[in-house]
């Protein structure tokens, strides 16, 4: 067997030293998240509403928390209550964008692997989204849980803006990324929102 060339063995290791990189970001970010207060989406609620609130008649995609992330549902509530169209993800098999399904108050959700839950409402496209994650940084990159999913979604979806969704504690100074790996507009805490690069408009 010819060995490969060593510029080939280098981007090779590089790869395997990002992956181990985030492997083990992954493992301190959900040791720093631990005890969190999901309640504390309330006040992340109240900043997107009064500061960064969707343009009216946007679709807008959350998600329903499950074990320590942020609890985003106040949000949801207020901005379907406002008119808003809201869409939950569905986890397509892995390789795949995510689906995203039309979701009220009070709609039965159906229970997924990884332990999350997808509304049964028709398929929709949304114009901004709220994405969960484990840790950013003020350059937009996110580290989520390892699926990919929304890095293989948000370039599907040109023009739409992309939110994540934390406690303040999440915050890192860098999170390692590559080409692939999509970066967010802006990230929302209970502590406030923090804009990446262009400022992201508010509604009226």
């Amino acid at each position: 067997m010819v060995a490969p060339p060593i510029p080939d063995l280098v981007v090779r290791q590089r790869a395997l030293d990002l992956v181990a990189e985030k492997r083990a970001l992954r493992a301190a970010a959900q040791l720093r998240r631990a005890g969190q207060n999901p309640a504390l989406g309330a006040q992340l609620a109240r900043h997107v509403l009064t500061t960064m609130a969707p343009p009216p008649g946007a679709a807008v995609s959350g998600f329903w928390p499950m074990g320590e992330e942020i609890d985003i549902r106040p949000l949801l509530w207020a901005l379907h209550a406002r008119g808003h169209p809201i869409l939950l993800p569905e986890t397509p098999p892995r390789g795949n964008p995510l689906i995203f399904r039309h979701w009220h108050p009070g709609m039965t959700l159906v229970a997924e692997r990884f332990g999350t839950h997808r509304p049964t409402g028709p398929i929709g496209r949304p114009d901004w989204l709220f994405i969960p994650l484990l840790t950013f940084d003020r350059a937009g990159r996110r580290l989520g849980y390892g699926g990919g999913f929304y890095d293989r979604t948000l370039p599907t979806l040109p023009g739409a803006r992309a939110i994540g969704c934390a406690y303040a504690i999440q915050e890192v100074e860098e999170v390692p990324a590559d080409a692939h790996d999509a970066r967010l507009d802006a990230v929302a805490t209970e502590c406030g929102i923090i804009a990446i690069g262009c400022p992201v408009k508010s509604g009226p």
